[in-house]
């Protein structure tokens, strides 16, 4: 599944997790509609566009080449838009589910412990690679072709990483939070934030800490089908982000709600309700634009029913390509990965080949 190299905070070619290979830059304006024609999105635009491009061709030789210029981008720039209204379209109606989200720990016995007797999470499989030198564990509530969980690795020897300060939290939402606090310190666990009410609202929380230093938040909630409930991010600027989920990843943005008193403002993003899926927290603290990602934290993986189309939606609008979308060496399972306007990591896979990689 995972080896992540923390010298170089990359992650070996997996389901879940890949080496980068390249970035995808912007798209050429020239050769743009035969890119699309090519690929999956606007069929008609390649027909126009070769077309225009005949037009343009007439104009260079009868008006010289500022006119050929001018047609060029006009075409260019009408079929870009088609384009990405093709691409909107099918981003809305693929499949898309939170799978699960991927980091680094020092001592994965250790961790698998906490989350097991701490956070009342089951050990769904274990897998060690000693040819490449790492573990994973996948942990959760609930088996995985169902279910966000969380894939644990570690790299043998390395016992320490820094998270950083763009990382967040992890959510899990609970019946009792008082309760589940009290077990976590009669186990030695670390709370940094006692029981009560959240900042300007009602919603009982507390936050406490794993061995690694990542940090939960504890949400009293109802039963739930999904108590693995938020990933929170930070991101430097909170429009951008949004208008990048909503577009390139397909989410909703299901609330947003802005707290001046303590400067900041968060943005609730999944696809479905908080109450029953696993959302995505980005939160932005008023005049930072910047963080420092550490080595600890990796990605979040997301399926799709076509990761070819995925990528292109993610270049669209205005995301980088990590990793080209393909099978990965070895076996049949076809991933993508990409960028966030932050430098935050996605990887996408391919919904059927998934299911075949659990069975």
């Amino acid at each position: 599944m995972v080896r992540i190299i923390p010298m170089a905070s990359t992650i070996r070619p997996s389901l879940s997790s890949l080496a980068t290979t390249r970035f995808g830059g912007g798209i050429s304006m020239v050769n743009s509609s035969r890119r699309f024609n090519s690929l999956h999105f606007g069929s008609t635009v390649g027909s126009q566009s070769q077309h225009l491009g005949l037009k343009g061709c007439k104009f260079f030789r009868q008006e010289g080449n500022n006119k050929q210029a001018t047609t060029i981008v006009s075409m260019t720039q009408g079929s870009t838009a088609t384009t990405q209204e093709n691409a909107l379209e099918w981003v809305k109606t693929d499949q898309r589910r939170m799978l699960h989200v991927v980091y680094r720990v020092g001592d994965l016995d250790r961790t698998i412990k906490f989350y097991t007797e701490c956070l009342g999470m089951k050990l769904l499989r274990k897998r060690d690679i000693p040819e490449e030198r790492y573990t994973n564990a996948f942990l959760g509530y609930g088996p995985e072709d169902s279910h966000f969980v969380i894939e644990l690795t570690y790299n043998y020897g390395v016992d320490k990483y820094d998270i950083g300060s763009a990382f967040g939290h992890f959510g899990i939402a609970v019946d009792d939070v008082a309760k589940t606090v009290d077990l976590i310190k009669a186990k030695g666990g670390t709370v940094t934030r006692e029981p009560g009410p959240v900042k300007g609202g009602k919603s009982i929380i507390a936050f406490v800490e794993d061995p690694d230093g990542y940090k939960f938040e504890l949400i009293e909630r109802g039963p739930t089908p999904e108590p693995l409930c938020q990933v929170m991010l930070r991101v430097g600027d909170l429009d951008r982000s949004i208008t990048f989920y909503e577009k390139a990843f397909g989410m909703e943005l299901l609330r947003r709600r802005d707290n001046p008193e303590y400067k900041y403002t968060i943005a609730m993003m999944g696809y479905g309700p908080e109450d029953k899926s696993a959302v995505l927290e980005l939160t932005y603290n008023y005049g930072v634009t910047e963080y420092d990602k550490g080595n600890a934290y990796a990605q979040i993986a997301i399926g799709t029913d076509d990761v070819y189309k995925t990528a292109e939606a993610v270049k669209l609008f205005g995301g980088k390509i990590t990793r080209e979308p393909g099978p990965l060496p070895g076996i049949s399972t076809k991933i993508t990965a990409c960028l966030d306007p932050d430098g935050w990591k996605t990887v996408f896979v391919d919904n059927i080949d998934f299911v075949k990689e659990l069975e």
